[in-house]
């Protein structure tokens, strides 16, 4: 090669690696999008890519099915408390203390 040429060549690479490094950046960038929002990966081909279903899979799954109904039924119980705590904070204080004196006297057995 003559000089000529490798000064051309020298003067056009800055150029190209600058091009490489920006499609790269932009692929990366795509696939963090991609991953951020739920879409599937896709292959070289675009096709996208699933996660392969395993037992231990499925069994993770069920386990979080599991513990979301247990924290559903206990976020139940917790709105009836709080319901109840409202009731009773909003209260009339005279209906209160009627209730309160109410629970005190002793039951007549029938």
């Amino acid at each position: 090669m003559t000089s000529e040429k490798v000064q051309v060549l020298m003067s056009i690479f800055p150029l190209i690696a600058v091009i490489v490094s920006v499609t790269m950046a932009a692929w990366v960038f795509n696939t963090w999008l991609r991953i951020k929002n739920g879409y599937p990966l896709e292959t070289s081909w675009g096709k996208p890519i699933y996660p392969q279903k395993n037992a231990e899979v499925a069994e993770r799954v069920t386990l979080l099915s599991q513990e979301n109904a247990q924290l559903r039924a206990e976020l139940g119980s917790v709105k009836d408390r709080l319901a109840n705590v409202e009731r009773i904070v909003t209260d009339g204080s005279h209906d209160l203390s009627s209730r309160i004196d109410a629970l005190r006297e002793p039951r007549l057995s029938n």
